[in-house]
């Protein structure tokens, strides 16, 4: 015979109430035991450690968008968005989340916030990821023509409608380029992450590099020949050649998989 489900613990009930009215207090009113005075401080000292954060993660999205829009936008995200995640590190992509599946678009918005906020989080990312922790077997001298080239976990390319890479409170587009921004965002060696604006052929070569691993680089400059059918494939060839050997300085390649 099944039991009936107890009552909320009053502990638990209290950890709620609490949690509730420092998301949201114009909506939940405080624990009926706790001084006002203590209370607001709890609220400051929460909002505040969370605004930090996240203008500290998204600093030209900060930088861009006036005080007061911006504490709206933060106290928004505080009160109706649920967290997945207890680690402090990931609230930078929980903000993405939000703003990319969640929020509605608001009158004032720049076209381009989702866009900017995604490359801005790409380095905090990047930054914390170890996706570099476990490599298959390479040769970091090999031939990068007749052997396949190894992207690094740590490389990653995106395609932008607007070019965010440029934007600040003196480039504010308003409409989008005509052609999409390609750009290649990636973490050395020395931890330092950087970013590459890259032309359509350069994301040609990656994305055939990417498309298996019996991909040699001169098979993958082949089809890039092929498909621009260029007049010179020497030209092209040797110029290709030069970019994996660029890529690999980078530590955007990290040499030839074994």
């Amino acid at each position: 015979m099944n039991s009936l489900p107890s009552a909320e613990p009053a502990f638990s009930r209290r950890q709620r109430e609490f949690a509730e009215h420092i998301r949201h207090p114009e909506k939940n009113p405080r624990p009926a035991d706790v001084e006002a005075r203590r209370m607001a401080i709890y609220n400051e000292l929460f909002f505040n450690n969370l605004e930090d954060f996240l203008a500290s993660s998204y600093p030209v999205l900060h930088r861009i968008t006036p005080d007061h829009r911006w504490q709206t936008l933060v106290r928004a995200f505080y009160a109706n968005h649920a967290c997945r995640t207890p680690l402090f590190s990931r609230l930078a992509e929980e903000f993405l989340t939000y703003l990319q599946r969640e929020r509605e678009e608001t009158e004032g918005d720049p076209p381009f916030m989702a866009e900017l906020a995604h490359y801005e989080w790409v380095e905090l990312a990047l930054t914390l990821s170890d996706a570099d922790r476990h490599l298959p077997p390479l040769d970091p001298n090999g031939d990068l023509l007749k052997g396949h080239p190894l992207i690094s976990p740590l490389a990653w390319h995106f395609s932008y409608r607007y070019p965010v890479h440029r934007i600040g409170p003196a480039y504010l587009p308003e409409q989008p380029e005509t052609e999409p921004t390609h750009l290649l965002v990636y973490r050395d060696r020395q931890d330092q992450v950087g970013f590459l604006e890259i032309n359509p052929v350069t994301l040609s070569l990656l994305e055939a590099l990417e498309s298996g691993p019996e991909i040699s680089g001169q098979t993958a400059l082949e089809t890039i020949i092929k498909a621009l059918d260029h007049t010179d494939p020497g030209l092209v060839m040797q110029a290709g050649s030069g970019l994996l050997n660029e890529l690999r300085q980078r530590d955007i390649l990290l040499g030839t998989a074994l």
